[in-house]
């Protein structure tokens, strides 16, 4: 029998999640439960629409002809590494049609349990790219954020590294939760330390999810939070060295 993954929903036309035009892919599940998610309702595992890797290869492909050379295939969630033997399958079939793949993860689920890391290693031979989002470099604000430890998350970006896999980090600036200049000095200070991270992208914290938070009945914890002003998205900026 086939693996089957669960999958939330899809996009077409994906434009913010790798290079070029993607085919993005958002699985089901999440262990992190963030203060600012825009996908609350990607959260629930074992919910979602079921799809073997070849179903949801042959629905990818038919959008290919949007892609270009820069294009293809982005999983993200939820957390992707929560299904990691769907995700697997079906990146191997993409890349034996010559699919660009990319993974977009919080890193929640990554531990150097000897067999994890050898499934993990195997879907590292049918990635191109990772995109990671680190949250907060002080632990203990991660952990009033997350409900996680940010621990496991810079062991999968150092592991990333010593495997030479590029990656794009990025950071979401949060007034009064992310945006301080003493976190954001270690955040550099870590990703001068690695080798593969080919982009740094700061995201500004925005309001659009709030609605799913209120659909499912959430409270959401950031009411009255603003977006952060120009002036602290450049500082942001100056202090990650993204020009």
């Amino acid at each position: 029998m086939s693996i089957k993954g669960y999958v939330h929903s899809t996009e077409s036309f994906g434009t913010l999640d790798g290079p070029g035009i993607r085919f993005v892919v958002f699985l089901q599940g999440c262990p992190m439960r963030c203060q600012y998610c825009h996908n609350p309702d990607t959260w629930v595992k074992g919910l979602g629409k079921p799809y073997t890797p070849e179903e949801l290869l042959q629905e990818a492909i038919r959008y290919r002809v949007y892609w270009g050379d820069q294009g293809g295939v982005t999983v993200s969630g939820g957390e992707p590494l929560l299904q990691l033997d769907f995700l697997i399958a079906f990146f191997k079939r993409c890349k034996a049609e010559g699919i660009h793949t990319a993974v977009d993860t919080c890193g929640q689920p990554f531990r150097h349990d000897v067999q994890w890391l050898k499934r993990f290693d195997e879907l590292l031979e049918y990635t191109d790219l990772f995109l990671v989002d680190i949250k907060q470099m002080n632990n203990w604000r991660h952990q009033r954020l997350t409900k996680h430890s940010n621990e496991t998350i810079l062991a999968l970006v150092r592991y990333l590294d010593k495997k030479n896999k590029p990656m794009w980090i990025r950071h979401v600036l949060v007034p009064e939760w992310t945006d301080f200049d003493e976190d954001l000095i270690a955040l550099k200070t870590f990703l001068d330390s690695l080798s593969q991270v080919e982009k740094v992208e700061l995201l500004p914290y925005h309001t659009m999810g709030v609605y799913k938070w209120e659909k499912l009945g959430l409270n959401y914890p950031l009411r009255g939070i603003s977006t952060p002003t120009e002036e602290r998205i450049k500082n942001a900026k100056k202090i990650l060295g993204i020009a």
